[in-house]
């Protein structure tokens, strides 16, 4: 298991259909990733969401979880990227 306070970044983009935030959703309820907040729209056709997840239950690596999210998106038609959130704070500072 994590450390309690990880908590990660997942980003997911693609044409918008039926489906993927159930598949998204209950790809990451299967690992034992907790989706703490999540925003999602449409931009004209193109689906965007974000979530911050917390990776404190999950019993695999980053690793291995970013390669599952990315075969996931390859099923859905769609780009699914994961950073942790520290990282990702660093990338987006002012």
């Amino acid at each position: 298991m994590y450390n309690s306070r990880m908590k990660a970044i997942i980003t997911v983009v693609g044409e918008d259909k039926v489906g993927i935030i159930a598949g998204v959703s209950g790809a990451l309820a299967q690992r034992k990733v907790n989706i703490l907040d999540i925003t999602q729209t449409i931009l004209q056709n193109y689906f965007t969401m974000m979530m911050l997840v917390e990776l404190s239950e999950m019993e695999l690596s980053l690793e291995k979880l970013k390669t599952a999210l990315e075969e996931i998106g390859k099923q859905l038609g769609v780009s699914i990227r994961i950073q942790h959130e520290e990282i990702f704070r660093t990338m987006h500072r002012v």
